[in-house]
């Protein structure tokens, strides 16, 4: 049931809004229109859907607040240097350089009035930072020597994301969260782990990560035989390229997947290296926050994709991440989940799953991931309906949590769409996530992925359902 004392009603804010509207209004409509105490401020990307306007205006139009018209951002950090931070990393000229952003310290901006009003105010950051397919990604990142920390893949070469394991990207991000942690009145932090192990970029068409020369010493460390990882890599990347291009196995795909696999376990022990090292980041940055300053709360934004994927779902299970959360954000962005869902599925098709068709195989891969949604052939018109799939996601991740960390459902409010029959955000979706939050046991919510995509008139759905739960 909702509780009044303990409210958590969160919005994810862009730099541009703040820019656009101005701190004061835009605050005073949070709070009075739509019941909002927190704000989520993206402090550093190079995303558009992170720190500029609407990324699907010409599909969708502009929302109806803000200014309605586009505007490049070359994205960066958005609040001031502090340069005593970035000693111990070469990645140290990372401010951005956008028409009346640059030299503006968003924090600073919105803190003291938030202060006024008793708002939360909580940095979100999210890695990758860069090169993300459908988040509006700018084409140049200007950061000197940023090719110098990319991943390497398993034909040895240069790959378009930084490398976790590599040094100097790990004590950036180090050092970007002691910085905000350090030098600004905030009540935490939010951090979203968004990266593609090895296998999951396999079945996808990618080539396999990453085998630079510290992924190598690391590995070898820990007594890995990386020459055999990469023999095992190369024969499995050999299996998908012939599965996606129709080429018909004796026994299946499936079955020739599992039999790879068998031959080859050191994709499996890579594979588990990878995630593992994946997850000491995020325990990494927790400690971190929580050794400058024990009384923030660190907040785990979860990809939608961890409950889409069975692959994801078994690596990344709910009480493990209390060892480094306070609270989590599961991604239900539910009327674009549909295509989400959709993509998710395909590119399993092409590979692993090619021996069922998406219409034999959706009612039991439903099953397995806890969901009661369309079929296959109108998931992506219809989306995901409140009452079962938000509801659904929120009492997993309330009986995965175990009473360990708080819930707060990333309730969808004009995620951008990829395509005119995708299904639309309503008024009545807001308020039916929300109720379905509180009535499956979450105790927030955060309504995503940025204000400066909302509109207002489906906000509005979230103050009806906040105001019918004693929360408005």
């Amino acid at each position: 049931m909702a509780n009044k004392d303990e409210k958590f009603v969160g919005i994810q804010v862009s730099p541009i809004s703040i820019l656009d509207e101005g701190v004061e209004p835009m605050l005073d409509t949070f709070q009075n229109r739509f019941g909002i105490n927190s704000l989520l401020i993206g402090t550093l990307s190079w995303l558009g859907l992170k720190v500029g306007r609407r990324i699907s205006s010409e599909l969708e139009g502009w929302p109806d607040h803000g200014i309605p018209e586009p505007m490049a951002l070359k994205g960066g950090s958005y609040i001031k240097h502090h340069p005593e931070f970035y000693r111990n990393t070469f990645i140290d000229k990372f401010q951005n350089t956008d028409k009346d952003l640059e030299n503006r310290d968003i924090l600073d901006m919105v803190i003291p009035e938030a202060r006024k009003r008793g708002m939360l105010v909580i940095p979100e950051v999210m890695e990758p930072l860069f090169k993300y397919a459908g988040h509006g990604s700018t084409n140049n990142i200007p950061i000197p020597n940023l090719p110098q920390v990319l991943e390497v893949d398993v034909f040895n070469r240069i790959s378009s994301e930084p490398c976790i394991n590599n040094p100097a990207y790990r004590t950036w991000w180090h050092s970007i969260i002691e910085d905000y942690a350090r030098n600004y009145d905030i009540d935490g932090i939010m951090w979203c782990n968004e990266r593609r192990s090895p296998i999951d970029n396999l079945l996808v068409g990618n080539s396999p990560n990453c085998f630079c020369k510290h992924c190598r010493q690391e590995a070898t460390e820990r007594g890995i035989d990386v020459e055999k990882v990469i023999r095992a890599f190369k024969e499995l990347y050999a299996y998908v390229e012939k599965a996606r291009a129709g080429e018909k196995f004796v026994d299946g795909s499936f079955i020739e997947f599992l039999r790879v696999l068998y031959y080859n376990p050191e994709v499996l022990e890579w594979e588990k290296y990878w995630v593992e090292r994946n997850k000491d980041l995020d325990r990494e940055l927790y400690g971190i926050t929580k050794w400058v300053n024990s009384d923030l709360k660190f907040g785990l934004n979860v990809w939608n994709r961890n409950h889409f994927n069975p692959l994801r779902k078994a690596q990344w299970p709910w009480e493990e991440m209390t060892q480094w959360s306070d609270w989590v954000k599961p991604i239900t962005y539910q009327h674009q989940s549909g295509l989400i869902y959709h993509n998710e599925m395909s590119a399993l098709h092409k590979s692993i799953l090619r021996d069922w068709t998406p219409e034999e195989l959706t009612p039991i891969m439903y099953k397995l991931l806890n969901l009661q949604e369309a079929g296959w052939k109108n998931i992506i018109q219809a989306g995901m309906d409140p009452d079962t799939y938000v509801y659904g996601q929120c009492e997993d991740a309330v009986r995965g949590v175990n009473g360990k960390a708080d819930v707060y459902m990333g309730i969808g409010v004009d995620a951008p769409r990829a395509r005119e029959d995708q299904a639309k955000c309503t008024p009545d979706i807001v308020r039916r996530s929300v109720l379905a939050t509180y009535k499956a046991g979450g105790k927030g919510v955060v309504f995503s992925p940025s204000y400066a995509g909302m509109n207002h008139s489906n906000l509005d759905g979230a103050a009806e359902a906040l105001k019918e739960l004693g929360l408005k």
